[in-house]
């Protein structure tokens, strides 16, 4: 029924057309983005043809006999269009499974799109998954995301530190100083839990460079000195906060109080979800109460990011 072919790099604007215009695809699975750390990951990524028309694209790596959609990101999962039905999905997944036996992988990770940055409803893979392949739920990291619609008020505490803020003469914009904010973020990081950030400073400008109208940096400073700031992906509905932090002068202040005050009350008002990220770690297994705590300060509320695994 389906035609399956490993994606080439000659594929290329073939495979971004599709996620542009996909129900469920963002910018992270423009080749772009994917293939800024190739050297990194396997690549198999996979093109299904449905008679001699896209039908979807997942995103994948391959190590050690697992399959992985994908290592590399945040989420993955099956991309498709409006013209995707459930029993047809059925179909590729069983026949995705017939062609992974065949290349000697043993094993499927799977790590869907979360509903919030989907155009429209999407989750024909959820079912097929459990139905074709007896997938089981492996981990589940929580989110905390704002519907802007219909926001829920920001708790006192965060509201107080937004005006103390506010008093203090915190000014909030958009910036592009990565540099001076990623002394703060590494300092952050590297104080509480003695790791790096996931992506360098480097990459980030590189990727803000390839995507300027998705990847943004907002800063709040006093005095013309960077107190802290969030770096944001837009997708087309959705803001995601990649990156969070303050100096110890920022927190003190409510530096990103204020400044998230403005996204989601201003910057942002016109879009649909403002989703924080996971305050999880280890697939869910922990919980970082004191994160989550300040997220739902904000009226953030709980979206699951799942991950499955099956046999081949």
């Amino acid at each position: 029924m389906f035609e399956i072919r490993r994606y080439e790099p000659g594929m290329k604007a073939e495979w971004d057309d599709f996620v542009g215009a996909s129900k469920n695809g963002t910018f992270l699975f423009d080749r772009n983005y994917m293939d800024y750390h190739a050297e990194r990951f396997a690549d198999h990524s996979l093109m299904f043809y449905l008679k001699g028309r896209l039908y979807a694209v997942l995103p994948a790596n391959v190590r050690d006999g697992v399959m992985y959609s994908h290592q590399g990101l945040t989420y993955g999962g099956l991309i498709t269009g409006t013209a995707a039905r459930a029993a047809a999905v059925c179909s590729l997944f069983d026949e995705l499974n017939a062609y992974l036996r065949r290349q000697g992988v043993t094993k499927v990770v799977y790590k869907p799109v979360p509903w919030v940055y989907a155009s429209y409803a999407a989750e024909e893979d959820l079912y097929a998954i459990v139905k074709v392949c007896r997938a089981r739920l492996v981990a589940r990291d929580i989110s905390s995301t704002i519907f802007l619609k219909d926001k829920i008020k920001f708790g006192e505490l965060r509201r107080r530190c937004s005006r103390k803020a506010r008093r203090a003469g915190v000014a909030v914009g958009r910036s592009n100083d990565f540099e001076a904010f990623w002394r703060i973020l590494d300092d952050n990081l590297e104080n509480k839990y003695g790791v790096p950030p996931v992506h360098t400073c480097a990459e980030l400008q590189l990727l803000a460079g390839r995507f300027p109208d998705n990847i943004r940096l907002y800063a709040a400073s006093l005095d013309g000195r960077m107190l802290g700031g969030v770096v944001v992906y837009l997708n087309r509905r959705t803001v995601h906060t990649q990156y969070i932090s303050a100096s110890p002068k920022g927190k003190d202040i409510g530096a990103l109080d204020m400044l998230f005050d403005e996204l989601v009350n201003s910057v942002f008002a016109d879009y649909e979800y403002f989703d924080f990220g996971r305050s999880t770690e280890d697939g869910g297994r922990y919980l970082n109460e004191n994160l989550i705590f300040q997220k739902e300060g904000f009226g953030g509320r709980g979206v699951c990011y799942d991950t499955y695994e099956w046999e081949i």
